[in-house]
């Protein structure tokens, strides 16, 4: 081949390479161009998500004392900023004052801690498309579109101090996440397990059902009671069948491995208690109630008959009736048959009588209905004063040991709330038995704050376990005087 050919079949060759070289060159800028879009407009949303929602550190495990914690599904609208943080730490009563929203496109999780005083309850409202697993003990909130994976640890028993299994409420990251739907509920669900000091009667009331009237009286009946912890109370269930009935119209699901994975638009996780034995109507969900409303449904639901104590005023000649409440155990009341005798000379019909745990609820109800006053001392059996007719009176025998801040804050403002009349009486060491066992030099007897001081178990150990009182008749009758001058004022 000639080298003027040669030379030639080189230049084209080269005149090849360079137009493959430069078209190779245009493609690939175009592709980083593309590719630079596309990353800079996901860097962009990815900023618009991290101003909506925050990252999950910042809300992924119960916050402080008395903070609320939400993580919202916010939708985008063009060119519209959001107006509201969704991660909100603030006052309790505006979020829940909000009515639910059954909208799985506008889900979200409400989770809120209760201070020391209101009894370290925790609750989640999770509003949304909403699945449990029993199996895991889990609640999820599936979101419309993708989102942040946050996810809380809830105690359903209403005092978190109280060890059983927790919940585990989680907002998914999308819906790919989410278990299909086996059984799909349209109504909301109340989440809450019986366990720690669930049959005591007070206990019984004031961590479970008054949270629970409150959590779901809202939906007049239509809701589901997902219960936790049967195991360790199945007799509970038996005990409060008719009040569980008459807060729901639907039958409760055990959820310790409830094998399904339930959908609802709402699910309320937890019982939040605000006051012992009481209700704080300004923080009810839905709407104000009070400790009268509660009694008013146990009344109905119970089917009691009185709807009010005897009043003198309109019934002089009639006697009202004084039911003593008899103690079988430890603080025993040692001369029941004096206080009986003092209060028929105060006026009162008296009648002497156990009230047992393990009774029939209902009748059991009906039977403290019947009386216009119930005294006894200080312990569980006080809780029967829910069942007395609006206008009655409880009083509260309290025994040595300046514990009266304790007595009073279990009944006297419940009481107070259910439209009794509340009264105490403080045993003087005198009265009490201590004084005997013990001996008058002894610490519990000279200094009853030391023995506070020392600590719960020395104070239950010597003021409410060891103690027993017997009453000084002539002391105590005033007290049956206000009682009596009470029913006569009605």
């Amino acid at each position: 081949m000639s080298r003027s050919a040669c030379s030639l079949n080189v230049g084209f060759v080269a005149g090849v390479l360079f137009v493959l070289l430069v078209y190779f060159l245009v493609q690939q800028q175009e592709a980083i161009s593309s590719l630079s879009v596309a990353t800079t407009a996901a860097v962009s949303q990815w900023m618009t998500d991290k101003q909506l929602i925050k990252a999950p550190g910042e809300i992924q495990q119960i916050k402080a004392t008395g903070e609320i914690l939400v993580a919202s599904d916010v939708h985008r609208i063009a060119d519209k900023q959001p107006t509201q943080d969704p991660v909100v730490a603030s006052d309790v009563e505006p979020i829940l004052d909000k009515e639910p929203i059954h909208d799985s496109e506008k889900g979200e999780v409400v989770c809120t801690t209760e201070s020391e005083t209101l009894g370290h309850s925790e609750t989640c409202e999770v509003d949304g498309d909403v699945r449990t697993n029993g199996t895991a003990l889990s609640v999820s909130l599936v979101p419309a579109s993708w989102k942040e994976r946050h996810e809380w640890m809830i105690s359903p028993y209403s005092k978190a101090e109280i060890i059983v299994k927790n919940v585990t409420v989680t907002q998914l990251q999308d819906r790919a996440a989410a278990p299909p739907c086996t059984v799909t509920h349209s109504m909301p669900a109340v989440l809450f397990a019986i366990a720690g000091h669930a049959g005591n009667y007070w206990h019984d009331y004031t961590d479970i059902l008054v949270p629970l009237f409150v959590a779901s009286r809202r939906y007049r009946g239509e809701v589901t009671f997902l219960i936790s912890n049967i195991q360790y109370r199945p007799e509970w269930l038996v005990k409060y069948e008719t009040l569980l009935r008459g807060l729901s119209r639907h039958a409760w699901v055990g959820m310790d491995g409830d094998p399904e994975v339930r959908c609802f638009p709402h699910v309320t996780v937890g019982l939040r208690v605000d006051k012992e034995l009481t209700i704080v109507p300004e923080l009810v969900p839905g709407g104000p109630l009070s400790m009268a409303d509660f009694t008013r449904f146990l009344h109905e639901t119970y089917g009691l008959p009185r709807g009010a104590a005897v009043s003198l005023t309109r019934e002089p000649d009639k006697k009202p009736r004084l039911l003593l409440i008899h103690r079988g155990h430890y603080r025993l009341l040692l001369n029941e048959p004096e206080i009986a005798q003092a209060a028929e000379a105060a006026g009162f019909e008296t009648v002497v009588m156990e009230l047992r745990a393990n009774a029939s609820e209902t009748e059991q109800a009906r039977l403290v209905n019947s009386f216009d006053v119930l005294l006894g001392m200080h312990g569980a059996g006080l809780t029967n004063a829910l069942h007395l007719p609006p206008g009655g009176v409880l009083i509260q025998v309290v025994p040595y040991g300046n514990i009266e801040s304790i007595a009073r804050a279990e009944f006297s403002e419940p009481v107070t709330d259910m439209g009794l009349k509340y009264l105490d009486y403080s045993v003087s060491v005198e009265e009490s038995s201590l004084l005997e066992t013990l001996g008058p030099e002894h610490p519990a007897i000279k200094d009853p704050d030391s023995i506070h001081r020392s600590g719960w178990t020395n104070t239950f150990e010597f003021y409410l376990a060891k103690q027993n009182v017997r009453i000084n008749t002539t002391r105590f009758a005033p007290t049956l005087a206000q009682a009596f001058d009470h029913l006569r004022q009605q």
